[in-house]
């Protein structure tokens, strides 16, 4: 049990109504992220099924050139051809998870549990209730969520925005955890460089930057994060990448 929930390993019978759930692509390279609905279905936001990691330029081409093998190469019976579309959609959770393993996004985390988890996987800051995770949802899965962008719009900043209500205005990266933990990985990076003439060993220095730079790139405790209305969200062209 401990080690399900060190993973956010969950059942399916344990999900419930508002649920944030992702699943691994591609071994661990990245994570799909979506709202949990109920019986079975789940609102997602994606560039183009099986192509979630859209980057918004034309390296586009050569990344989904190697994804050939998640292409459902028959119709869904419960979904017919809808999760071939892009933007936000609903599909059965089958369609969702492509073969990938069933995981539970955690809210309100303390800082060392944060830390302690890979990054994409949770946030200190606390989730919404249901039944308006739900209302957030529904509405984007009828008016949209913008321009699907790896950086700045993407799966993950989706299902965070349906849980709590935040986005990350004017700024070149988005609220995901996962874009957060290449940051700091090359913040991190960039410290070992820069002070590699004045010490031999530096993965102390090099993991505490990791750490602090990750932190600080959580929707929990950036200082830009602001919570607005999904109403004003679908009614403005200014509050979303496009």
């Amino acid at each position: 049990m401990k080690k399900r929930a060190l993973f956010n390993k969950i059942k399916k019978e344990e999900l419930k109504a508002g649920d944030h759930i992702y699943t691994w692509r591609l071994g661990y390279l990245y994570a799909h992220h979506g709202i949990y609905v109920d019986a079975g279905k789940v609102i997602h936001f994606t560039s183009t099924a099986g192509r979630e990691i859209g980057t918004g330029t034309d390296a586009d081409c050569f990344i989904f050139s190697s994804f050939s093998s998640l292409r459902s190469k028959s119709q869904c019976p419960t979904c017919g051809d809808r999760p071939r579309n892009n933007g936000v959609i609903s599909s059965c959770l089958e369609c969702f998870l492509s073969g990938g393993k069933l995981r539970c996004f955690k809210y309100g985390v303390s800082t060392g549990v944060f830390l302690a988890q890979v990054r994409g996987t949770c946030t200190t800051a606390p989730s919404d209730q249901p039944e308006d995770v739900l209302h957030r949802a529904e509405l984007l899965l009828s008016n949209g969520f913008g321009d699907y962008h790896l950086f700045k719009n993407n799966c993950e900043d989706f299902a965070i925005y349906c849980k709590t209500g935040y986005v990350i205005l004017g700024k070149p990266v988005g609220c995901s955890g996962q874009v957060g933990g290449v940051v700091a990985s090359v913040a991190a990076l960039s410290c070992v460089c820069a002070y590699s003439f004045m010490c031999p060993s530096l993965a102390p220095i090099g993991l505490g930057t990791y750490c602090i730079s990750r932190y600080l790139s959580d929707i929990g405790v950036r200082k830009e994060a602001e919570k607005i209305a999904v109403e004003k969200i679908v009614s403005s062209d200014d509050l979303i990448p496009l």
